[in-house]
């Protein structure tokens, strides 16, 4: 079996935390049962490109009980955790194309690994593959049947390449469906921002003034996650409606070059480019702290960063010191990559569970329906994200009311008024 991870030996501590994580995720256990009852990913070759994580682990290894060919490859290459990526290989018998901190060169050279397998179906987290595979393999991309989505970055890529009629195959747009974005964005990335920034630092968040650049779901979980902490947040924003929103959530509302001068920890999850720019660091407190949870490393001008620093060091692990002609220092984490990954664990598998039960029914609808789906990018069909939700509510012993005949009758009426 073709693989190329860091260390083989890091199997058995992998394995321990993939079954922790597989404890947490109910939904995805109900799926991999019946995958494996049923079969219905018979002989169909899968590439993912996804952030090699215990949760990821848990997909892969239901895409498989189902009967897929899978294979894996890293999404951001600080995100992979090197003993998951082991045991994949060593007990799973899943190849795994992944190592933490590889460069850029080695992390195209993976991707470009799992397209040759000529997938059936591909599953992305950002549309790297997606996109190289359109770019590198044109004739072989129009071969494939469709694939998923999971991010909201990834998924606005995809929809500008069908606007210019260059996608070749449909997307499920994964990220869309309320099961994901509502939980996995908001709960996920709220928790596991935070997490990855108090791991990194050790700072006190309580009593700080806590700058969120973007107010979509990633971004109001961490201004609520933040504030939780006892911070005082405020909120950068370009959309109006977005902005007027979090001004009514409570939270301080201005533009990032008046937040830049009073912050003291800076989050962009934007999913745009240059969010946080030169202008913004010259106006810094000494000691400011920024980092990104974005899909993209873009977020955060680096290069500014750099070209007005007289020195640099890592002044802990995952934290960069950046002290400027002035005297005054920046800090940055994990590089300005996707920083609740790279600086931590990513989200928890309770989150994920739904994310990843969305990809896998997702993966069994694209096999059934791809014939007759249009070059575009599709919501998750309301029954599977419904279902998700019945699922997750029945395993936290949840339960509610349904609909009487007479509120059925109501609801499809007109005539019946005050």
């Amino acid at each position: 079996m073709e693989y190329h991870i860091k260390d083989l030996s890091l199997a058995q501590e992998g394995r321990d935390r993939i079954e922790w994580a597989e404890r947490d995720m109910p939904v995805l256990r109900i799926i991999r049962e019946e995958f494996a009852k049923e079969r219905p990913l018979k002989n169909v070759r899968i590439s993912a490109c996804l952030h090699i994580t215990t949760e990821t682990a848990n997909l892969a290894i239901t895409l498989k009980e189902g009967g897929a060919e899978v294979y894996l490859t890293a999404s951001n290459p600080l995100s992979t955790q090197d003993d998951v990526a082991a045991a994949l290989v060593k007990y799973y018998q899943i190849p795994v194309f992944a190592i933490k901190g590889e460069d850029t060169q080695t992390y195209y050279q993976h991707l470009h690994e799992v397209i040759r397998k000529e997938p059936n179906i591909v599953i992305d987290d950002g549309a790297d593959l997606i996109s190289t595979l359109h770019k590198d393999y044109k004739e072989l991309s129009k071969k494939v049947m469709g694939g998923m989505e999971e991010t909201t970055t990834g998924v606005i890529r995809l929809k500008a390449m069908a606007k210019q009629g260059i996608l070749n195959f449909p997307i499920i747009a994964v990220n869309d469906a309320y099961t994901k974005h509502m939980f996995d964005n908001r709960y996920g990335t709220g928790q596991s921002t935070i997490d990855a920034i108090m791991r990194a630092t050790n700072r006190l968040i309580a009593g700080s003034n806590f700058v969120v650049a973007g107010y979509g779901w990633c971004g109001k979980g961490v201004a609520q996650r933040a504030r939780g902490m006892g911070a005082t947040v405020i909120i950068t924003e370009v959309d109006p409606i977005k902005a007027l929103e979090a001004r009514m959530d409570g939270f301080l509302v201005m533009p990032m070059i008046e937040a830049a001068k009073i912050g003291d920890f800076f989050v962009t999850v934007t999913g745009n480019t240059s969010v946080i720019r030169e202008e913004h660091m010259k106006v810094m407190k000494d000691g400011a702290i920024i980092s990104n949870a974005g899909h993209f490393n873009v977020e955060i001008d680096v290069q500014a960063l750099e070209s007005m620093s007289v020195s640099k060091r890592e002044i802990r692990k995952f934290v960069e010191e950046y002290k400027l002609a002035d005297g005054r220092r920046i800090y940055l984490i994990a590089q300005g990559r996707l920083v609740n990954l790279a600086s931590a664990e990513g989200h928890p598998a309770s989150v994920m569970d739904m994310s990843f039960a969305n990809q896998a029914l997702s993966a069994k609808y694209i096999l059934e329906h791809h014939q007759e789906l249009k070059r575009d990018v599709y919501r998750v069909p309301e029954e599977i994200d419904r279902r998700i939700a019945q699922l997750k509510l029945e395993s936290m012993g949840v339960k509610i009311d349904t609909l009487t005949l007479e509120q059925v009758k109501y609801l499809s009426s007109w005539e019946l008024g005050t």
